[in-house]
């Protein structure tokens, strides 16, 4: 059996003429410039891990219409059995990258999947506008395309609402034509944009009726589209000297951009809205693409999870305080938290239900482990710098000091452990630095903290969504079996006017 897509074939993709932008020039060949290339190598080996003779049954499907076999991230589950054979397949690549690519091409392809299941919302409101979403999942689906978006507006004056934001800001419709309509101005955030092939763009912020009109619009585009530039910010791969100083950000540097649009022409075939404000929304809530998209985003936040428990485990042997209680207390509290996420994403998927004919996870447990864990990253963060110590921080300046006789046989007096060589604790500790403590680690511990959105969404969310009328009907049930003493007699004592 062969795949649709192999790494070689997503990298030569990527070269497609984009109007990439890094320090002030235009990017010629991102899969060979030095801020990009290992990333780029890390997306492309998610193809390439998939394509596996051995992996290729759980992590591939055959597409309905070619017979090919694609991800799985784009399969349309009909039941419980076909959500959790899914879940092991993503949960398999996030395990490639340790869950540090935040927007892996599973992200954005669950979001439009989740669309697709919803065909009846759509139809319910535009016919022709259903069938445009319905070709792109199938398009997107059969050439295994790896796709960004861009849901949120720049920052700007957060004190005024979108419309109010000056013209040249935000994105905006400025013309429509028989030929589509015509876009210009700014979204964020283009995580992953670098190795991906198109975008979706559309904005998930509430837009005001009867005010916000020309904002409220959704489509996706290849990224080499005339008039779209990539604006990306700072790459801490490319200040990674090396794989042994850095070993996660020299090759899961996801990076992140802005995008501007310069009066770029959307074909109506790639139009799936236009003017609608309340549909904007609907797209993402009243269809599973949101539920579906968060709940890929806790699968990847478990593995994660599970690395950075690795971690705290390896720093106690390594520093031999293993065997002290409170330590095993420590690490037996962040054992049962990272439990509990893997716990409620087996909830989400024994809890789910059907939307139509397709099996979705339960929308209140995915927003739970939403809210919760936003709290949880930088707690877990936390408790392996209190682990660590400082051996996180006293390790020698970088490789080269390895190649120096005289300062290699000081490492070996200087960084000593019981169960490692003075190379190994070195190696292992510039891994945990990678995970907690760089630049590359606190960008992951600001997208941790957002990336359900500011930390009352998610709570919104959870409160919109549980079962409030099955937890206040067990309270009144209760009241309603007893009342007071006596209630409704006479008190004769007060009724005879003595006093």
């Amino acid at each position: 059996m062969t795949t649709r897509r192999s790494g070689a074939e997503h990298l030569a993709s990527l070269n497609d003429g984009r109007a990439l932008y890094y320090r002030g020039a235009l990017v010629t060949d991102l899969t060979q410039h030095v801020a990009f290339r290992n990333t780029a190598a890390s997306a492309a080996g998610l193809y390439d891990f998939q394509a596996r003779p051995e992996n290729v049954e759980k992590m591939t499907f055959a597409s309905p219409d070619t017979g090919k076999r694609i991800s799985r991230m784009w399969e349309l589950p009909e039941s419980y059995e076909q959500l959790t054979r899914r879940r092991a397949a993503l949960e398999a690549w996030a395990e490639t990258h340790c869950g540090f690519l935040g927007r892996g091409p599973d992200h954005v392809a669950s979001c439009i999947a989740g669309m697709a299941m919803g065909m009846p919302v759509w139809e319910a409101w535009d016919r022709k506008r259903a069938g445009v979403v319905w070709d792109y999942y199938r398009y997107a689906r059969d050439n295994d395309l790896y796709l960004t978006y861009v849901i949120i507006n720049p920052q700007a004056d957060r004190g005024k609402g979108t419309a109010e934001q000056a013209d040249d800001l935000v994105l905006r419709l400025v013309d429509e034509d028989a030929g589509g309509i015509t876009v210009r101005g700014a979204k964020m955030l283009a995580t992953s944009a670098i190795m991906a092939n198109e975008v979706f763009c559309t904005c998930i912020q509430p837009l005001r009726p009867g005010v916000d009109e020309a904002y409220a619009m959704s489509f996706a585009i290849p990224l080499n589209t005339k008039g779209v530039k990539t604006l990306s910010r700072k790459s801490y791969e490319e200040g990674a000297t090396s794989q042994f100083d850095n070993p996660l950000s020299s090759r899961f540097d996801e990076n992140d951009a802005v995008m501007w649009f310069e009066d770029v022409k959307i074909p109506w075939d790639r139009v799936f809205i236009n003017r609608d404000t309340a549909m904007c929304g609907a797209q993402f809530h009243g269809t599973p693409a949101h539920v579906y998209q968060n709940y890929q985003s806790q699968i990847r936040l478990m593995v994660k999870l599970r690395f950075l428990a690795g971690l705290a485990h390896k720093v106690a042997e390594i520093n031999g305080t293993l065997v002290f209680p409170q330590v095993r207390e420590i690490l037996g509290q962040l054992a049962a938290e990272v439990a509990m996420v893997e716990g409620m994403v087996a909830g989400m998927e024994a809890k789910g239900s059907h939307h139509g004919k397709y099996f979705i996870p339960d929308r209140h447990l995915m927003y739970a482990a939403q809210t919760l864990t936003q709290q949880l990253y930088a707690k877990v963060l936390n408790t392996l710098r209190e682990l660590s110590g400082g051996g996180m921080i006293m390790l020698p300046s970088g490789i080269e000091d390895f190649a120096n006789p005289e300062l290699r046989d000081l490492i070996g007096k200087t960084q000593r452990s019981s169960s490692a060589s003075s190379e190994e604790r070195v190696k292992f500790f510039r891994l945990a630095w990678d995970a907690v403590g760089s630049e590359f680690a606190s960008r992951h511990a600001q997208y941790e903290m957002f990336y359900a959105g500011a930390p009352m969404v998610p709570k919104g969310h959870s409160f919109r969504t549980y079962d409030w009328g099955r937890a206040t009907g067990m309270v009144d049930r209760v009241l309603s079996g007893y009342a007071l003493p006596n209630a409704g007699r006479t008190n004769k004592k007060a009724t005879t006017g003595h006093s």
